[in-house]
């Protein structure tokens, strides 16, 4: 069922989903293996889909670690409310990425120690991808890690412009096969 979800949402909106199914458990576990989840004060994730990651986060974060999801797609943000309204500390907003920095103004928070992505940068706009790795740079705590993953590495040099380093796993047993960068802040 959840399948199907997804492939409506991605066939409605091609850009903003980009993927024709959701990521698979090996993604999920390589997305979340580099955070330091007994340290971690506030996580955010961008674009969580219908969950495969925010699992893994809701999972091993502390009860009082505060996680984002910022999720575009109304349809995945009703799935996420379902699934975790009730949760302590777990903030569900339904708008871009771009406009992360004012929810850290709403809800207090100074700096983020993690920022997991599943957007699309390689079929966002290049003014959105911009703003977005921009603000996220300036948001992250000093040696915080922004965590995406992508499909190609087209992007991987755009991204590179706003982290210098990066770490890079390959994750074979996914649809399609994906890359996950690990972007450090320095």
């Amino acid at each position: 069922m959840k399948l199907i979800k997804f492939l409506i949402e991605y066939f409605k909106s091609p850009r903003t989903v980009g993927a024709v199914a959701p990521s698979s458990e090996r993604l999920a576990k390589k997305m979340v293996k580099d955070i330091d989840f007994q340290n971690a004060n506030c996580i955010i994730e961008y674009g969580p889909g219908t969950g495969v990651f925010t699992e893994k986060l809701v999972e091993r974060k502390r009860q009082d670690t505060v996680l984002i999801l910022l999720e575009y797609n109304r349809e995945f943000c009703k799935q996420l409310e379902d699934m975790y309204n009730g949760y302590d500390n777990i903030i569900i907003i339904n708008d871009s990425a771009e406009n992360v920095d004012k929810y850290l103004v709403k809800y207090d928070i100074k700096k983020v120690d993690y920022v997991v992505s599943g957007l699309p940068f390689a079929s966002l706009p290049k003014d959105v991808s911009n703003k977005i790795l921009n603000k996220t740079r300036s948001i992250l705590k000093r040696n915080g890690l922004f965590i995406t993953f992508q499909y190609t590495l087209i992007k991987k040099e755009f991204i590179a412009g706003y982290f210098k380093e990066i770490d890079m796993d390959r994750v074979v047993i996914n649809v399609p096969p994906a890359y996950v960068l690990k972007c450090h802040n320095s």
